[in-house]
This record gives C-alpha cells, structure tokens and sequence, in this order.
C-alpha cells in the first residue's frame, strides 16, 4: 500500500474512474464532489467496465477541499473550462510539498497552472497526464468504462523542455499500475500532449459539428477524410513547435501514428465524446484548451493549419449560440 494521499478535484467520468482504481489499488484518496456528494458518502462509487466491473463501497468524500487532510497529490480532472475555479479550490490542500497531477485534455494548460502556482514556489511539482480511455458518468457515483484506459504521464517544465522521469513520477505511475491502470511514463510531457491531440482534435470537434458519434463518424468517407487531414495539420504543427523551442533534438510525432489512430478508432466501440455529450448537455465547450492554444501555438511556430483554424471558430461560434441560448 503506498503512503501517498491523492485528492480527486472533478470527480467525473475521468477523475471518478482513476480515483476509484487508485483506491482499489491501496492508495488513500479523498474526492472532491458537488451534486453527488450525498449520494457517494452513503453509498460509495459503482463502476462498470470493459476490463471488469468493481464498486468501492466506502469513499472519502468531501464538499470543500478546506475539509480535506493534507494532500500529496492533487489530481484535477475537471473540465478545463472550470479552471478559473482552481486557485479557490487548491490553496485549502496545496502544502509546500504537494504535487499537482493534471487529468485533463488541452494544450498549454500545465503554463496556466504555473503561472501563479509558482508565484514565490519555483519548486512546486506539476505533471500532466493524458487519459486514453473511453469512458462516461451514467448516474450518481456510477461510472461506464467503455474502451481503452491507459495513461500517459509526464513532469512539466517551465521551459517547455522534456523533463525526464523523476523517482516522483515513477511513483505515481506505480500507483496506477497498482490499481491495474496501464501506464507510459513519457520523457516529454508537450509532445505528449500533441500525440493526444491527434485524436482529439478532429473527432471532438467533428462529432459535435457532424452530430456523429465515432462509428457514425468512421462510416463516412468524407468526415474520415477531413479527420485525416485535421490530423496531417496536427503533426505538422506538433513537428513546427518542436523545432521552435528544441532545435535538432526531432521532437516530432511518429508519421504512422495518423493510421494507427484512424485503425484504432474504427474498431472503437460506438462512442459519444466528452465534447459531444457536454453540447448534448448544454454545457460550455472546451474550445480554447483543445484548439485554441495548440492552433495558437502552432501559429506561432509558423505552421498553417487552416482546418484546424476553421474548426476552432465553428465550435466557438456553436458554444457562444448555446451558451446565450441556455443564459
């Protein structure tokens, strides 16, 4: 069992899983909850898998992070559009010592972190993590584990460098492992972030913009084809911003990766992506952290990335339509 204490921020379909398998691996973990509160501190958390369905009947649940004990790791998993939330919600647990894991999609959101994370702290630890999972929150305390699951995790740094694998991170992803969570421990944390956004970029955005889900998505030629390309712009931005800030060190994105992924999608179980289901719920849209900062970033590495640019402002405008819609 592992002495290190994990707080869940966002328990979702992605933190609520992870925790749930970090506790079942022995680690000590106390989860952040707001309308499932009641119901996971009478009854604990339920999750059906693919890889095997398990319950946690006990879980350490709290309203307000100033509740909690100390913390050495903090996991936030909530959508990034809540990340305004988060100096509120971490100075109650931030120790000096207290290490900050981010479960979320996007690009650039470990420099927004830092920015005032670090203020005085030059030494605080944030890693970033990318969730391969499919994956989805079907009741209170009830999470389905559609596909896949592994975790890529790596150490941010303010340089935008790779950073290496620290005896910290090793740790961390031993107590993943130990709670049968495959888990790659990557040496760059931005690269990685640009290997994640080769899938979510085109069928994120797509599946909102086409109403598709994955299968309907890969059934058509023509939303397969614009897939494809949005991925091309992808690797290119990620093969521009690698030569910006590491100049000769070929931080590049494998070329075969595009058709490993389009493969891998096509035999994926039908599924509605995170995007889809928070349009198809009225919630707002991670556009700036999906394609907002990665289109700007590869914009200012001198990359062109036209469909990329497109689909950032269609999803813009269909998130500000909703958005005075529901307001």
């Amino acid at each position: 069992m592992t002495s290190r204490r994990y707080a869940i921020i966002g328990t979702g379909a992605v933190g609520g899983y992870y925790g749930a398998c970090l506790q079942r691996g022995g680690a000590e973990v106390h989860f952040l909850l707001r309308s499932d509160y009641a119901h996971v501190a009478q009854h604990g958390m339920a999750i059906a898998s693919v890889a095997g369905d398990f319950t946690l009947p006990q879980v350490q649940a709290y309203r307000s992070t100033a509740t909690m004990p100390p913390i050495d790791v903090v996991i936030i998993a909530l959508k990034t559009t809540q990340n305004e939330r988060l100096p509120e919600l971490l100075r109650p647990i931030l120790g000096p010592e207290t290490a900050i894991l981010m479960l979320q999609n996007g690009f650039g959101i470990e420099d927004e972190l830092a920015a005032w994370t670090c203020i005085g702290e030059t030494d605080r630890t944030i890693f970033g993590g990318l969730c391969i999972i499919c994956a989805n929150k079907v009741g209170p305390g009830t999470i389905r584990h559609i596909d896949y699951g592994n975790v890529l995790l790596g150490q941010y740094s303010c340089d935008r460098q790779p950073a290496g694998i620290s005896s910290q991170l090793e740790a961390i992803g031993q107590d993943f492992r130990a709670g049968q969570v495959d888990v790659e421990l990557v040496n760059d944390l931005r690269l990685a972030r640009w290997r994640k956004l080769l899938w979510n970029i085109p069928f994120n955005g797509l599946s909102v913009v086409m109403n598709a889900t994955t299968t309907e998505m890969m059934a058509d030629p023509n939303i397969c084809q614009l897939a494809e390309q949005l991925m091309v712009e992808v690797m290119e931005a990620a093969r521009r911003d690698g030569d910006l800030l590491s100049p000769g060190q070929d931080r590049y994105l494998p070329e075969e990766l595009v058709a490993h992924m389009l493969a891998h999608t096509e035999q994926m179980a039908p599924y509605r992506t995170s995007m889809k289901i928070d349009f198809d719920e009225g919630r707002p849209l991670e556009v700036e952290a999906i394609y907002g900062n990665p289109m700007r970033a590869a914009q200012a590495a001198g990359a062109v990335v036209p469909k990329i640019e497109m689909l950032y402002h269609q999803l813009k405008a269909i998130d500000r339509r909703q958005s005075e819609t529901s307001s």
